[in-house]
């Protein structure tokens, strides 16, 4: 019997809630553009979410991605939300 290797654990920005990195998709800023990173590669900071409309209405409302990303002002949330409406 092999030992399972401990999977990361991130907290989505629109819920507040932990799950493994697996089960979030994690975004980056790009242009001030929200951008998903499917392949998880796409340089500079990113932050986890839920494939949920909900969780990212939420993230919107509380203003939790110019914070977690570290950027200064709103972001543009349109190909976020086009990538969750197709999954």
């Amino acid at each position: 019997m092999r030992a399972r290797r401990a999977e990361p654990i991130r907290t989505c920005v629109g819920c507040r809630t932990q799950a493994a990195r697996a089960d979030l998709v994690r975004m980056v800023a790009v242009g001030g553009e929200l951008t998903p990173d499917v392949r998880r590669r796409m340089p500079g900071r990113g932050a986890h979410l839920h494939p949920d409309l909900a969780c990212l209405d939420l993230a919107e409302r509380r203003r939790a991605f110019p914070r977690a990303l570290r950027v200064p002002g709103p972001l543009g949330l349109g190909r976020a939300r086009a990538y969750l409406v197709e999954r």
